[in-house]
């Protein structure tokens, strides 16, 4: 006998993933020049040197047992102070080193913050649109699901529906700024009315109610302020990665930052540890702590990012496709032509433009683009962009 949500979980693959392995078949027949692939978010520009430097550096320089052995199990001291050393002088806030956790990329981290907040009946909300995964993070970590339908077209937060929908059972509330998929970044007067909102909540329910802040896109804002949300909301546990900052998805590093200044924030702390214990997610890869205690305070060159967004976002406006202007990530959410996603995104398959549909991040009618491709890529796929549209213009 099986578990059926873990076997419903592995039988249906991700929409995501399968368009991407689409590509990979599509680009062994007509070549790779000729798929437009947007569908994964695999960062493309490279790490910067000092990263592969010190990789080179710690190899050459420090004992084989010291590289490759366990750290404690909350993570190495130096990495974990770096980090925090990092936030205090960007962010002028007081971290300390014993309030970080490090992981193995954001998503396991997520996974033991859920587990830690997973009480009888809790729930936890999501801000649509959102990465998918969270719901199944959530469920099976035995959280309830709910999810706060879209603000569109402005994708900030729709907070008559949020305040419909939090309750004596909410827990948290999941927020992901910059946005995977919509590139939106929240702006300080949005989170400033969320805060608001969650204080209020909580004083008539009589319990906190947490903001779980993924960030995985932090560094990736073009102009924009990201305002660091433990210093607007004191409830606030930061999930982190270096995934897209470092240009480091496969070698899963991150850290969860809980503030003791938080409600409970020790024992939330020992909760998550504890929660990572159960799930087998202790001691992060520890070449790459090491890696982190001396690139904390890098950050990426964005500048073929940005070339990208402004030739996309500019292009496809003036063609007539309609969208929230992304300032930050590598995304772009598309109202489709013609009100169907999913018909609109099997349009342009047929013509290896390969485009997510937006239903999995609770907004169908929308599909998601990822721009970190190369320039000449978008070049070629733009007039294939201005194909499709005229093709549902004139249904």
């Amino acid at each position: 006998m099986l578990n059926p949500s873990a076997y419903a979980l592995g039988a249906n693959r991700s929409c995501i993933r399968d368009l991407f392995e689409y590509g990979c078949q599509r680009a062994a027949v007509v070549g790779r020049e000729n798929v437009y692939d947007y569908s994964l978010g695999n960062p493309s520009i490279p790490s910067p040197k000092e990263v592969n430097e010190a990789v080179c550096r710690i190899l050459a320089d420090t004992d084989s047992l010291q590289v490759h052995g366990y750290t404690s199990a909350v993570g190495d001291y130096a990495a974990r102070k770096a980090i925090s050393d990092d936030l205090n002088a960007r962010y002028g806030v007081n971290t300390v080193p014993e309030e970080f956790f490090l992981g193995c990329g954001a998503a396991p981290e997520l996974v033991s913050v859920f587990r830690a907040l997973a009480v009888p009946g809790g729930e936890v909300l999501a801000i649509a649109p959102y990465f998918p995964e969270y719901k199944p993070f959530a469920e099976e970590a035995g959280l309830k699901f709910q999810v706060v339908p879209p603000d569109v077209p402005s994708f900030q937060i729709n907070f008559p529906a949020l305040e419909e929908r939090v309750t004596p059972n909410t827990q948290a509330v999941i927020l992901n700024s910059p946005n995977n998929p919509s590139g939106v970044v929240y702006t300080r007067q949005t989170l400033e009315k969320l805060a608001a909102l969650l204080e209020k909540k909580a004083g008539e329910y009589g319990h906190p109610i947490y903001i779980v802040s993924d960030e995985p896109y932090r560094e990736l804002a073009y102009g924009v302020e990201v305002p660091f949300l433990p210093g607007i909301y004191r409830n606030t546990v930061i999930c982190y990665s270096y995934s897209k900052s470092l240009s480091l998805p496969g070698e899963r590093i991150g850290y969860v930052y809980v503030p003791r200044k938080a409600a409970d924030g020790e024992e939330l702390y020992a909760a998550v540890a504890g929660a990572a214990r159960a799930c087998g997610h202790v001691c992060a890869p520890s070449l790459w702590q090491k890696v982190i205690a001396r690139c904390a305070q890098l950050r990426p060159d964005l500048e073929s990012y940005d070339r990208n967004r402004k030739a996309l976002y500019e292009g496809l406006t003036q063609m007539g496709y309609e969208m929230a202007k992304p300032d930050g990530a590598f995304y772009l959410f598309i109202k489709a032509p013609g009100g169907d996603a999913n018909v609109f995104s099997q349009a342009a398959k047929k013509k290896d433009l390969l485009l997510v549909p937006g239903d999995g991040f609770g907004c169908p009618g929308y599909f998601r683009i990822c721009y970190c491709v190369s320039y000449e890529m978008i070049q070629k796929s733009l007039p294939v962009f201005g194909e499709l549209i005229r093709e549902f213009e004139n249904v």
